[in-house]
């Protein structure tokens, strides 16, 4: 599946980089840790599961609160178009803020 640039949310790539840079993750996690509003980590974690970028795994623990894989091979390909950009370990999790 082809992905463009000027498609995909600036939130999704920020979300992706998270997961890549820190594991798997709930979405009450992800909008804690990249300060984003429930709705906009739930449109773009829908967005991602779509485009096949993430799997949606069960917490054991808590069934409210699935946990989001990344398919690394899919997401390097997206990644890559975005200059690797949530690849780089220096890269915030907060840079969804800033504009690219």
């Amino acid at each position: 599946m082809t992905i463009r640039q000027g498609r995909t949310p600036k939130s999704a790539i920020a979300i992706l980089g998270a997961l890549i840079n820190h594991g798997p993750m709930c979405p009450i996690e992800i909008s804690e840790k990249l300060d984003m509003a429930p709705r906009t980590v739930s449109f773009a974690l829908r967005t991602l599961v779509n485009r096949q970028l993430l799997r949606k795994i069960p917490n054991l623990s808590d069934m409210r609160r699935p946990k989001y894989h990344v398919d690394m091979d899919a997401a390097k390909v997206i990644l890559q178009r975005y200059n690797d950009s949530a690849l780089k370990s220096h890269a915030s999790p907060f840079a969804w803020h800033q504009k690219l």
